[in-house]
């Protein structure tokens, strides 16, 4: 699959491999709407799942954040990889909420978690922390003993919360 997916996209291709079975694909941000929609559209890739959205931290590292995306193809049973490195102090990609609707809620878990930012999310709101919360906890140089602060219970069919 990687000579499939290096013959297709040519030099979209930062760096590709295959290990223990499963393909890992690295692309830039820039490339992502168009790449991401041929794997999912294209027959011989068909990955209409999305299955996961996260980030990793490379702290020390430059650029410091991969957005990993883990796609399945259900026709095809195979899966897929695929890494966007972003730079601490420019850490956005563009959503694929367009392409699977799964990608709304992984994506504000990511940011919330992470602090990386999706460009035309349709909803960008924290999801597990409040809004009051400051800072992104799964950042490795967030301090494990920072106070946070206090906000009152509120109820969330009274205030309107929407999901």
């Amino acid at each position: 699959m990687v000579a499939s997916l290096r013959q297709t996209f040519g030099e979209r291709v930062r760096a590709a491999d295959a290990a223990h079975g499963e393909a890992t694909l690295e692309i830039h941000r820039d490339d992502a709407l168009e790449i991401f929609g041929a794997l999912r559209d294209r027959p011989e890739f068909a990955f209409n799942f999305l299955m996961d959205v996260t980030a990793v931290d490379y702290l020390g590292q430059s650029p410091r954040f991969a957005v990993v995306y883990h796609l399945y193809s259900l026709p095809q049973n195979h899966r897929l990889r695929v890494k966007i490195r972003v730079v601490e102090t420019d850490a956005w990609v563009h959503s694929l909420t367009p392409l699977w609707k799964l990608a709304n809620w992984a994506e504000r878990e990511c940011w919330d978690m992470m602090g990386i930012r999706f460009v035309g999310h349709p909803d960008p709101r924290r999801i597990l922390m409040y809004e009051e919360f400051v800072g992104h906890p799964l950042r490795r140089d967030y301090p494990v003993n920072k106070r946070q602060p206090l906000v009152p219970e509120r109820d969330p069919i009274e205030t309107g919360w929407k999901f």
